[in-house]
């Protein structure tokens, strides 16, 4: 059974976009069956280049890519949803059939960067090496199809602790 994870940050183009890329190419590359979506609460309608840049580099597909609303996510069942930005976190949140577990993994703006386009860059691939890390150790648990709601929630929270 697929585990499907929603990640969502406030405009849905920097940080979630990050976050799905990385987890989907993982996934793949490791055999793991999960799945990556990401969305907004207000999306932006784009996506920040440097997003796109820094994953292309690390060897990410991006075809396809695109600033989403929450609103489109109905189907399928999400079983965790991961917030990424501390604005996205503070928000209500609808409700999602099959959603087991929330949790929030903040990370800074890297749009907010100031210095040039060389300092964005750096703090895009800063965040995203961050984030990756955060998606192969999601796809180190052991069967998190199978836990409870409450032990993945408890090894979700330390992840987000370490």
């Amino acid at each position: 059974m697929t585990l499907n994870v929603l990640i969502l940050c406030t405009h849905n183009s920097a940080r979630s976009v990050l976050a799905e890329g990385m987890l989907n190419h993982w996934a793949q590359k490791l055999g793991k069956d999960v799945k990556a979506f990401s969305a907004g609460s207000a999306p932006s309608g784009r996506i920040n280049p440097f997003a796109i840049d820094v994953l292309q580099a690390a060897g990410v597909n991006t075809e396809g890519f695109r600033s989403k609303s929450w609103d489109e996510f109905t189907t399928p069942a999400m079983q965790v949803v991961i917030t990424v930005c501390d604005s996205a976190a503070q928000e209500a949140c609808p409700y999602w059939p099959g959603t087991r577990v929330k949790i929030h993994w903040g990370y800074p703006d890297p749009s907010n960067t100031e210095g040039g386009d060389e300092a964005k860059r750096q703090a895009f691939e800063l965040t995203r090496q961050a984030i990756s890390y955060r998606m192969l150790q999601l796809l180190a648990l052991d069967n998190p199809e199978a836990m409870s709601d409450a032990e993945l929630q408890e090894r979700l929270r330390r992840i987000s602790a370490s």
